[in-house]
């Protein structure tokens, strides 16, 4: 998930979207949705009817991520020190960058489009392909748009919640979402004819998550229902995503300080 699974679409699904990584059960109990709709969102897929099934597939990406992605990622910190692995991010992020214009521009949010844009050029070239955020510096802050977030702000229920084997959590909307964004993402198609292109991207993409996932993932094997600690968080964040592209303020707490190093 993004606390696990293959660790790749696992790690990608919670820690891509906010760049954040619960490490403590505890940090979950957020305060209530401020929002109508968020509550309705947060309390209508917790049912998990499908859950037998999400339990099975959960423990065999635990499985994978235990004996195959974990052991990768691990080395990857290892043999990289905090400000490598920060460059890679930021690379990883600014090519990102245009699929959130898209998305900003598809949720009527023209402005954020605009800085989004902004940062992907001026990062894209003084920022050295986007190894330096030279657009934060400049007042241009980041942020993550998806088409899952977008059917979202129009009114479209997440649907059930499910686990996917080797992708990790998601629900139906964000699984639908997360279809539409590989399809229609710019630098994929910008970039259709270098062969190599996609699988570099790709594997760096997965690495990068599970390095940035790994104080979450860690923090499963002291929880008490590793399962349900993990649909917990991802279903909040995802709420919280949506209710951001409605006009909220975010409402969960902080664990960008939990992080763990290696």
């Amino acid at each position: 998930m993004t606390v696990c699974a293959s660790s790749t679409g696992f790690a990608q699904t919670l820690a891509e979207p906010l760049a954040q990584e619960p490490t403590v059960v505890s940090q979950l109990a957020v305060p209530p949705p401020a929002d109508n709709d968020q509550a309705q969102e947060a309390s209508a897929t917790p049912a998990d009817p499908w859950e037998g099934f999400n339990r099975r597939t959960f423990k065999l990406n635990r499985g994978l991520d235990r004996y195959v992605f974990g052991p990768i990622g691990r080395g990857y910190m290892k043999i990289t020190s905090k400000g490598v692995r920060n460059r890679v991010s930021s690379v990883v992020t600014n090519l990102g960058e245009p699929g959130t214009a898209i998305n900003d521009l598809a949720q009527g949010r023209p402005r954020a489009a605009g800085v989004t844009t902004s940062r992907f050029l001026i990062n894209s070239t003084v920022g050295g392909l986007g190894l330096f955020d030279v657009g934060a510096k400049l007042g241009l802050e980041g942020h993550r748009s998806d088409f899952g977030q977008t059917l979202g702000r129009y009114g479209a229920e997440s649907g059930r919640y499910v686990v996917l084997p080797l992708l990790g959590p998601t629900t139906l909307r964000d699984g639908a979402g997360r279809l539409v964004d590989t399809m229609a993402d710019p630098v994929a198609m910008a970039t259709a004819g270098a062969s190599n292109f996609g699988m570099i991207r790709g594997g760096v993409t997965s690495v990068d998550a599970r390095a940035n996932a790994d104080g979450f993932i860690r923090a499963l094997d002291d929880a008490a229902d590793p399962y349900a600690m993990m649909r917990s968080a991802y279903l909040q964040n995802r709420a919280d995503v949506v209710r951001q592209a409605k006009g909220g303020v975010q409402v969960l707490p902080d664990f960008d300080a939990a992080r763990i190093e290696p």
